[in-house]
């Protein structure tokens, strides 16, 4: 019988890979793409050469909790004003739900999304809570390779 920390695994593991094509502001195509690591992991956006102009961070906590904590966005500023961290929020967010995660919004970008658009992702079935000071002091130790 599998516990809740192996169905959370399993939960994670799960198309580990995920890419998506998508078109930016500009019509340029770009994907987004998960990378799961080990204490962090992140959604990246990149353009057709390859290249990877911006990333969502987050840390998935240990223990039978089904959590994602986002705690930083950054896209590289040559390419501002193509609407790429808003991409990577909401395919981050998609995801999320598809794996049933409870989004913590640690990270200002996700925060102020979830503010005006909090009520949309949890029709569509999505969960968020508000961070807690643990929340923080575990992104601060994965940040330091710790987790």
């Amino acid at each position: 019988m599998a516990t809740p920390a192996d169905m959370r695994e399993e939960n994670l593991r799960q198309d580990d890979h995920m890419s998506k094509t998508l078109t930016d502001k500009s019509g340029a195509t770009v994907k987004v793409e998960l990378e799961i690591g080990s204490p962090i992991g992140s959604y990246t956006v990149s353009l057709d050469d390859g290249s990877t102009v911006g990333r969502a961070d987050f840390v998935d906590p240990p223990g039978p909790g089904h959590e994602r904590i986002f705690f930083h966005t950054e896209v590289d500023e040559d390419f501002g004003g193509r609407g790429l961290a808003g991409l990577l929020v909401r395919e981050a967010l998609d995801d999320s739900i598809r794996r049933k995660l409870t989004v913590v919004p640690l990270c200002p970008v996700f925060a102020r999304h979830l503010e005006g658009h909090g009520s949309e992702f949890t029709a569509r079935g999505g969960v968020f809570r508000r961070p807690t000071p643990a929340d923080f002091a575990l992104v601060t130790r994965a940040a330091r390779g710790g987790a």
